[in-house]
């Protein structure tokens, strides 16, 4: 009896867990990658991204504004919050990420560490 209430219990605790996974849009350049993710409703307030080691996390909770005395008749969607978890590259410079949040749309940079930005071999003539 206690396995079942074991197993009960850490599907709620999955289900607690339970998030949307955003929609993201990856572009690498010479210097780095900048990435795009769609969040819609999500304020910056709501809007938590953390680096740890090799792992970055975009969190956020979606608040959205429904007038006092109205309840949804129909969800499509009933999870309030995004996650997504990526590795970073070695060739990423973690401690040079900016971020950006407009319209929905998070928008964060994350340049390529010194080592591995392309530079370019002046040449002498001899």
């Amino acid at each position: 009896m206690s396995e079942a209430r074991n197993i009960a219990q850490s599907k709620d605790a999955r289900a607690s867990q339970a998030a949307l996974m955003p929609p993201v849009d990856v572009v690498e350049d010479s210097t780095g990658i900048t990435l795009f993710a769609d969040m819609p409703g999500v304020s910056k307030e709501k809007l938590d991204l953390h680096i740890e080691g090799d792992t970055l996390c975009i969190e956020g909770e979606v608040s959205l504004d429904i007038p006092e005395g109205m309840e949804p008749s129909y969800a499509e969607v009933n999870l309030s919050r995004y996650r997504r978890v990526f590795t970073l590259s070695k060739e990423l410079d973690p401690a040079k990420v900016s971020a950006e949040l407009s319209n929905g749309v998070l928008k964060l940079r994350i340049p390529k560490a010194e080592h591995a930005q392309p530079r370019r071999i002046e040449v002498r003539a001899g």
